[in-house]
């Protein structure tokens, strides 16, 4: 697996993660979604450095401009709910892409820290021979990535698979690399430490559909 970490290099994106994870400031739910979206356009612009393009002339008021035009068709497709203000920062800057979304969520069947990743809803295009771009904020243990990928891989093979992750785990990204083609990329805003007991990203952010879309039964 092709790994890209964006934020190695100093940049505002970096302002942006420190703002998403400040206490203070992720009290305001607005702020924090429209912190991710912009996030989710910056890694939407570095992913696009590796598409494909294509020639094309276009005509100015005063002559003819050679130049390029991307060449790839792109689906986006979000895990729900946290992955939906990423999504917009991504279909921001892919405003051609077709979309699709998919539900992924642990479940706790003896009510304890041990569990299974449940994956029942999904709305998606065909991805066959396109780009696909998988997006989940928060890249932990790495099953609910493996587990959408599975269901939406069964009779479809697209492209390339592109994973954009805002924040991941050591562990999670092992886990990718385990069970995911060698072919697939990987795109990770911010690497943490570690999981904890309970598998939560350290020093992470929290939850981040409850900090954007708020508390959950």
């Amino acid at each position: 697996m092709h790994i890209h970490y964006i934020s190695e290099q100093n940049s505002i994106l970096n302002h942006f993660l420190a703002q998403i994870r400040d206490v203070t400031i992720q009290k305001d739910s607005m702020r924090f979604r429209k912190n991710i979206e912009r996030i989710g356009e910056i890694m939407a612009y570095e992913l696009s450095k590796t598409l494909e393009y294509k020639d094309i002339d276009v005509q100015t008021p005063l002559g003819i401009k050679h130049t390029t035009t991307i060449a790839d068709h792109v689906v986006l497709c979000s895990i729900l709910r946290a992955g939906l203000a990423l999504h917009t920062g991504f279909m921001n800057i892919f405003d051609n892409a077709e979309n699709g979304f998919v539900s992924a969520y642990r479940h706790h069947y003896n009510n304890d820290d041990q569990f299974e990743i449940l994956v029942e809803y999904q709305a998606a295009p065909s991805f066959e021979n396109k780009n696909l771009i998988l997006i989940d904020p928060m890249l932990a243990t790495g099953q609910s990535i493996v587990a959408v990928l599975h269901k939406l891989h069964l009779e479809q093979k697209p492209k390339e698979i592109h994973i954009a992750v805002v924040i991941a785990a050591p562990e999670g990204i092992a886990y990718l690399e385990e069970n995911l083609p060698d072919n697939c990329h990987l795109w990770v805003a911010a690497l943490d430490d570690r999981l904890n007991e309970k598998n939560y990203i350290i020093p992470g952010l929290g939850d981040a559909g409850d900090l954007a879309y708020g508390s959950k039964l």
